[in-house]
């Protein structure tokens, strides 16, 4: 059976968490039962076809309520996806991660972000600051603390959620303010980049990458490298557009599980698998008989 492009993958799940259509033409939010189950990519809960939540925006409100409670269910959705598909949600299910491949499609000069590698570092001190450390500390006087990445930093909830209801509702137009103002200039500067660089927010700005990238190593969803059948060819490595080195590392952090290093190797050494990891002494024995 042909696999299907993983293009198509990503806009039947873009369509499927955006199923509100009539949201972008009323100019509002769906508020169903569904809307308190959250999707796995980055979709902002402002979108008006939103018919789920976002996950770091979930996690965030739990962290900044003023009770500080610990949400079992988001951290247990989030550990599930992570465990079971890691980085596969950004290469295949999350729509953000769609739109900027989109945009790197405009024709121009791509280049590479491998001498930039140190800069992948920043979604990690954006995850641990602007998702868990301000919402605690810096609160209101009702002891509530502001979803901080989504209000100050997040480009999605300019793309889906402000542009649409704003075209869509005059009254929301009238609101806009400061903030708008400089999220329109983050998403204008994400938009420019991706033109050029593949994926820069995954790459150095997304706190959800990096959650499902901490769990990529173990992840049930793995790719595996046979070193009997590798020939040290490097197209794998030359076929990824993370900038990852496959032969050292085919399971690291930023891997998006878009399988373009296994299309490319000539051997077919590198295999996309579904269950525990096997030892390379296991591998080795395998092909022996």
């Amino acid at each position: 059976m042909k696999k299907l492009p993983r293009w198509i993958v990503q806009s039947f799940t873009t369509l499927i968490t955006n199923l509100n259509l009539k949201g972008f033409i009323n100019g509002t939010l769906y508020r169903g039962k569904l809307k308190s189950v959250c999707v796995p990519g980055l979709n902002c809960y402002s979108c008006p076809g939103a018919i789920g939540s976002c996950p770091i925006g979930s996690l965030q409100s739990v962290i900044g309520s003023p009770n500080k409670k610990f949400s079992f269910y988001i951290v247990g959705i989030l550990l599930l996806i992570s465990t079971a598909i890691g980085r596969f949600v950004c290469g295949w299910l999350c729509p953000f991660g769609w739109f900027q491949e989109l945009i790197h499609k405009i024709p121009s000069k791509k280049f590479s972000t491998k001498k930039l590698y140190k800069l992948t570092y920043i979604k990690y001190i954006i995850l641990v600051l602007f998702v868990i450390v301000l919402p605690i500390t810096i609160v209101n006087e009702l002891g509530m603390g502001n979803p901080y990445f989504c209000e100050l930093i997040c480009p999605v909830g300019i793309l889906e959620g402000a542009i649409p209801l704003a075209i869509a509702n005059p009254s929301i137009r009238g609101a806009l303010g400061w903030l708008f103002t400089w999220k329109f200039i983050v998403l204008i500067g994400i938009i420019s980049l991706s033109m050029f660089l593949y994926r820069p927010f995954c790459k150095w700005i997304c706190p959800l990458g990096a959650i499902y990238g901490l769990f990529n190593k173990y992840s049930v969803y793995h790719i595996a490298l046979n070193k009997n059948k590798c020939i040290n060819c490097n197209k794998c490595s030359n076929a990824c557009s993370m900038d990852i080195d496959v032969i050292k590392n085919q399971n690291h952090s930023e891997c998006i599980r878009c399988n373009e290093c296994v299309k490319s190797c000539p051997t077919k050494a590198l295999k996309v698998k579904f269950g525990l990891k096997e030892s390379e002494e296991n591998q080795s024995e395998k092909i022996s008989y």
